[in-house]
Parts: structure tokens; C-alpha cells; sequence
């Protein structure tokens, strides 16, 4: 499985999941200020899943149809890396095609 992680996630996230044996990229060291257009194409040529804080990668995917290999979107009060690893280390292997929203309370899990 491989992942892009986003900016708004946290370099150290990126780090976490990288440790954890993953093929893992963070924005900020491939393409700094990239737009969202961008970062979700990249994502989707390299057959990365991307993992970001950013709602609008739900407008992208949902309205306006662009094809992703897979997102990850953090919508939770905490942005400590140690603990938003914890809530989706146990998923990572699962979440190629699909659109994940992880909140503190639940994850939801939908297929594209």
C-alpha cells in the first residue's frame, strides 16, 4: 500500500506510517503549494492513497468525479500525529478505492 500524505496532515504522520513499513510521501517534500487538483492527480498516477485534513478532496472526488486510488480524511479536534496514527493504523492495508473519514467517535467507510 502506498500513501501521500498532505500538508495539512503533518510531516509527522507521514513519518509514523513510513516506520510502519508503508510506501509513504508527505506533499510538502514532493510538491510545496501544490493545489488540491494537483495533489489528488500525483496521488492517483502514483497509486497512492492520500491521507489529508482538507475537505475539499471530497468535492473533488464526489461532485466533480476525479478519480483517486483512495483518501484517508481526518475530520478529529486532536492533530497529534502519535495519536491519528493510532486511529487508522489497524485500516492502512484496507483502504485502496475507498473514501475514509475517520472522526474520534467512528470511522466511516465508503466505496468508490
Amino acid at each position: 500500500m502506498r500513501f501521500l500524505v498532505d500538508e495539512s496532515s503533518d510531516k509527522r504522520l507521514a513519518n509514523l506510517i513510513s516506520r510502519a513499513g508503508y510506501d509513504t510521501l508527505f506533499v510538502g517534500d514532493v510538491m510545496p503549494t501544490a493545489s488540491d487538483e494537483d495533489i489528488l492527480s500525483f496521488a492517483e498516477n502514483e497509486n497512492r492513497v492520500l491521507i489529508s485534513d482538507d475537505k475539499d478532496f471530497g468535492e473533488l472526488v464526489f461532485r466533480l468525479k476525479r478519480p483517486t486510488s483512495g483518501v484517508i480524511l481526518f475530520r478529529t479536534l486532536t492533530t497529534d500525529p502519535t495519536e491519528r496514527f493510532d486511529m487508522i493504523k489497524d485500516i492502512l492495508a484496507e483502504v485502496k478505492g475507498k473514501f475514509v473519514v475517520v472522526r474520534e467517535d467512528r470511522t466511516r467507510v465508503r466505496e468508490l
